[in-house]
């Protein structure tokens, strides 16, 4: 797992493979995993400055020491960095899984047709998840600009930090209400990782929720153990 981005959602990777391990080996054995957990300012810098070329080599060098220290899978623990998955993917020494692309299978398998999409401004005004999704035949639909930016900075000022309050997941959950009656989504992707620690379970608005980090420990694990 190249982990740290963030810190929070990495210690939920962490519970919800071991949960998921031993569902499938329930005779009290616990998976072997390598994190390497990098800075996720860095990170954050490289994506918002648009420094690509460096942001691939410092993933790129996360997942190269994973291999180096014996991992047979890799993934990143996070939505935003596969703005260059693709080209990590390409060099990367071991077979890595994609968290758009474990999330897209689901919505198939689900028959979702247009959904809606949370997450960073980086994640949600990007084109990976529409491009990724549309060769399934899904339509992925972003919030308004003002309510991007609402969910943005909840984010990144409280839920990357650990910080989950009553009045912010009632805020985001109007949000997928508009998204709702107005764009007619038919699922959300809580396509950060800190979402579902706010919004997991929750199904007051009759519409699925697409819990990013439980699909992608979910793929990670069928990928280990195939």
């Amino acid at each position: 797992m190249v982990g740290g981005i963030g810190p929070e959602s990495t210690v939920d990777y962490y519970r919800l493979l071991i949960a998921a391990y031993r569902e499938l080996h329930p005779d009290g054995s616990y998976p072997a995993i390598l994190i390497n957990s990098v800075d996720l300012k860095t990170v954050l810098e490289l994506v918002a400055t648009d420094q690509r070329a460096r942001l691939i080599e410092f993933l790129g060098n996360a997942v190269d020491a994973l291999a180096h220290a014996g991992a047979q899978v890799g993934y990143l623990a996070s939505n935003t960095p596969h703005l260059v998955f693709d080209e990590i993917a390409r060099h990367s020494p071991i077979p890595l899984v994609s968290i758009v692309e474990s999330a897209r299978d689901r919505a198939s398998t689900l028959g979702l047709k247009r959904v809606g999409l949370f997450g960073t401004r980086f994640t949600m005004q990007a084109s990976f998840y529409a491009n990724t999704f549309a060769q399934a035949g899904i339509d992925v639909v972003a919030p308004q600009p003002q309510d991007q930016d609402y969910i943005h900075e909840k984010y990144m000022g409280e839920l990357v930090a650990g910080i989950l309050l009553s009045e912010t997941r009632a805020g985001l959950l109007r949000i997928a209400q508009l998204m709702r009656e107005r764009d007619g989504i038919e699922a959300l992707i809580l396509g950060g990782t800190e979402l579902p620690l706010i919004l997991r379970g929750d199904n007051s608005l009759g519409i699925p929720f697409l819990d990013t980090a439980q699909i992608h420990v979910n793929a990670v694990i069928a990928a280990a153990v195939a």
